[in-house]
């Protein structure tokens, strides 16, 4: 095969991340119920509503005085113990990611490793990163699984590889809030072998928008049934329609395609020679590949794709609604880091200014880049 057309086959969203086969006997598609159950959203008031009940009549200007001095200190009370339980949990997190050493193997400008380095990043994990080459992808001959995103996680003697962005996704925070071993945790996520529309033979991994916490754990993440539900299918919305947008639209016409291999290949780790045949023989690939796939029965797009894009982007902010921040609440979930991790790549292309410019989107992408700029400033 020609680096061109290696060049493209590698760059294509659908090319650098679906799934590895685990190996061992086949498992069922669901773990065992100590781990996988749930409860529906806890009840009873808040602390400061707790506070407010029972209080006595307010007498006069000294009594609302008092109360109001007696409302504040409860408030107050409660705000600070949230902080304590927060700073434990970062402590008690911050010595789970410390057992772990992390290796990314990837290409910048995948959005399936976007996605994963926005939830490392979010999480304050150190990763190191290895650039692949898109050509002879020596950095990764160590495995029979030959797309990226690649995640090895060391943890004492174990060495684990987990692979397709939203498995490395879910076993890592499962990781993080249960303490469970990540070596049986990756058991939860088994590989299955399909065929999809087009007759092709692929391989998916079961439950892994799941993760995989008792009924404790899962309150404490989502409060609710609800959360969890939302958060699952907005991240495999991100996974099945947004990531099918990007190539699109960033190869939309031949000065975008050029635009985007140039930044494809001033990102990533390509020869000389390997650089200037990706940018202009792989531009031309991609504009005529977009222009074909565009008529695709499973993913069927308008005429102008910015329009499918733009409303992607509009259904998105309308899901998250005026009166949250993020679809996590007041911290991003991991739905907010899977949009943001897709729709970043495409930074510094005309796709990313149209999309800030003629969606609703900027003010909530901003808020989430400003929530993993504080979570781990060295990335």
């Amino acid at each position: 095969m020609d680096p061109a057309a290696r060049v493209v086959r590698a760059l294509w969203p659908g090319g650098c991340a679906l799934a590895w086969r685990l190996g061992g006997r086949p498992q069922p598609l669901l773990p065992t119920q100590s781990r996988a159950g749930f409860a529906g959203a806890a009840g009873g008031p808040s602390p400061v509503a707790a506070a407010r009940k029972g209080s006595p009549r307010l007498l006069g200007a000294a009594a609302l005085a008092l109360g109001g001095a007696l409302g504040l200190y409860h408030t107050a009370r409660w705000h600070l113990r949230a902080q304590d339980l927060h700073a434990e949990r970062s402590a008690a997190q911050l010595s789970l990611s410390s057992r772990l050493q992390l290796t990314l193997y990837q290409y910048k400008t995948c959005p399936f490793c976007s996605k994963v380095r926005a939830f490392l990043d979010f999480h304050a994990l150190p990763y190191q990163v290895v650039e692949v080459n898109p050509v002879r992808r020596a950095e990764i001959k160590f495995s029979s699984y030959r797309k990226v995103p690649i995640l090895v996680a060391q943890e004492g003697e174990s060495s684990q590889q987990l692979n397709d962005s939203s498995v490395i996704i879910s076993a890592l925070k499962t990781y993080l809030v249960s303490g469970q071993p990540l070596e049986e945790i990756i058991t939860y996520y088994p590989a299955m072998k399909a065929v999809n529309e087009q007759g092709k033979e692929v391989t998916e991994f079961g439950n892994k928008y799941w993760l995989m916490l008792n009924e404790k754990e899962a309150q404490q993440v989502y409060g609710g049934k609800e959360a969890r539900t939302e958060e699952m299918k907005w991240r495999q919305w991100a996974d099945d329609w947004l990531v099918h947008l990007i190539s699109p639209n960033v190869y939309r016409t031949p000065t975008e395609a050029l635009a985007s291999f140039d930044y494809i290949v001033r990102e990533g780790k390509f020869g000389a020679v390997e650089g200037a045949v990706a940018k202009y023989m792989g531009a031309a690939a991609m504009y005529l590949i977009s222009k074909r796939l565009k008529s695709r029965q499973v993913h069927r797009l308008q005429d102008n794709v910015r329009e499918d894009l733009y409303e992607a982007a509009d259904k998105w902010v309308a899901a998250v609604g005026k009166d949250r921040p993020f679809m996590g609440g007041q911290k991003p979930n991991l739905a907010d880091l899977a949009v943001y991790g897709v729709l970043r790549v495409m930074e510094g292309l005309d796709a990313f200014d149209d999309l800030m410019q003629h969606t609703h989107i900027q003010p909530w992408y901003l808020r989430v880049e400003r929530a993993i700029t504080e979570a781990s400033p060295a990335h």
